[in-house]
């Protein structure tokens, strides 16, 4: 850990990186470094939509899931998923942020249309 020189957050699949203080929230740093983390409640863990993903290694880069997370997450704590919001930076970190859905339903639909599935974009 580095707590005098800040705590590097790496986040996929942009490259884009924020250095922050020790117990910042992944969302506070991917603000910082003007990453869009879709959420609805205010951090308040009450939507879900803030969800991202860490490897087995980065992990350990966060603090453990509190009893809100377990309870809202369950089993897909184990595959990595963590909410955002409440997941708090306690080590460099690399983030796997999910595609906006908005923007994966477009891009679908731009690529079939390039491949000349569609007749028209919509």
């Amino acid at each position: 850990m580095k707590p005098q020189q800040g705590l590097t957050v790496v986040f996929e699949p942009t490259g884009r990186k924020a250095v922050v203080p020790r117990g910042v929230s992944l969302l506070e740093a991917a603000r910082k470094a003007g990453v869009t983390i879709t959420t609805r409640c205010g951090g308040k863990a009450g939507c879900l939509m803030c969800k991202v993903k860490l490897s087995a290694a980065d992990a350990a880069g966060v603090r453990p899931p509190g009893d809100i997370e377990r309870r809202k997450l369950g089993s897909a704590l184990d595959e990595g998923v963590r909410l955002a919001c409440q997941a708090a930076v306690w080590d460099d970190v690399n983030v796997q942020v999910p595609e906006d859905p908005l923007k994966a339903a477009v891009r679908r639909k731009l690529e079939a249309a390039r491949r000349g599935e569609e007749e028209e974009l919509w």
